[in-house]
């Protein structure tokens, strides 16, 4: 089969599609041939060796697939041989089969057809279980979400909605604000134009906002937290921007507010009940209609490294997604 793979650590530019051995599963394992696969800021990391995972060369990036299933090792029965999947995996995406773990795989959705069903997990998977798990939203509380036109973004504007809060969508130009407004968003912030503090202190008629959801860190992240309100939550999902904040500790004290860590990996895989409930209610919602990813392009198995590029560049808003017909 055809992958693309990462031999040395390093930019998009450094992979290559190579033939590699066809895979076979293992017991609690399914092999997918994978139709789409959506492309994510951690699959820029992990070629960069920048990663919290840190696979042993070479591998094959890529997490977000959807696709049909080959075989099934042993102990697994709610997939089978010929149905239509979509899943997870910590890398290995990017190929034409891949390999992922029972609990990681589930039933597509007729509705959603590969390159939607490939933009879906990940992206509302990690803003869903932020919102939900670890910032308890409430309805008629306010929302802020940086960064809120990526693909984690304008799911989190979307369930914000869904959950009934008001949404405060911040991002660095005014183009992928109208994307965040025609998703929802309540408010919208260019934050290479305004100074966060005081347009949050004008639209919450200085309360502040109640949870702040931050893929991006970077110079935001304190400007923002300085806007949060009493028992505010801030949920760290990220560092797009390329650097990790540093918090000075007396905010969250003088606020009474929670830095909340967000890593849905590592949750959907310890707790995978929890985060199947998760799934089921996002299914549900994205076929009622209530739900719908941005895809704003897809690229070929060959061009996948491109697809990274543009993602790094940051020139996407929503998602970019790999197909392999």
């Amino acid at each position: 089969m055809r992958a693309i793979r990462c031999n040395t650590y390093g930019p998009p530019s450094n992979l290559v599609l190579e033939s590699v051995p066809d895979l076979k599963p293992k017991k609690h394992e399914v092999l997918v041939q994978v139709k789409a696969c959506g492309i994510n800021f951690p699959d820029s990391l992990i070629i960069q060796g920048l990663y919290q995972i840190k696979p042993e060369l070479p591998f094959t990036p890529g997490s977000d697939v959807a696709g049909v299933v080959k075989a099934v090792g042993e102990g697994v029965d709610h997939v089978g041989p010929g149905d239509h999947v979509i899943g997870f995996v910590a890398y290995g995406g990017l190929a034409e089969e891949v390999i992922m773990p029972a609990k990681a795989c589930f039933p597509k959705p007729k509705q959603m057809d590969f390159p939607v069903a490939a933009s879906f997990m990940m992206a509302y998977g990690t803003s869903y279980h932020a919102l939900k798990d670890r910032a308890a939203l409430k309805p008629g509380e306010t929302l802020l979400v940086l960064g809120a036109s990526g693909g984690v973004g304008l799911a989190a504007v979307e369930l914000g909605k869904l959950m009934g809060a008001t949404v405060i969508a911040a991002a660095s130009t005014d183009q992928k604000l109208e994307r965040c407004a025609a998703f929802g968003a309540d408010h919208l912030l260019n934050y290479t134009k305004a100074d966060l503090k005081s347009s949050l202190k004008e639209i919450t008629s200085s309360r502040g906002v109640d949870v702040i959801l931050d893929p991006v860190g970077g110079s935001y992240s304190e400007p923002a937290f300085r806007g949060i309100a009493w028992e505010g939550r801030f949920l760290v999902v990220g560092f797009a921007a390329g650097q990790i904040p540093k918090i000075p500790l007396n905010l969250p004290l003088l606020k009474g507010a929670s830095i909340v860590g967000v890593f849905w990996g590592q949750f959907a895989m310890s707790q995978p009940k929890q985060n199947l409930q998760n799934t089921r209610e996002l299914m549900a919602w994205h076929a009622e209609g209530k739900l719908s990813p941005h895809i704003h392009k897809t690229f070929n198995l060959e061009d996948a490294p491109k697809a990274i590029e543009e993602l790094m560049h940051r020139k996407v808003q929503g998602k970019v997604v790999v197909q392999m017909e």
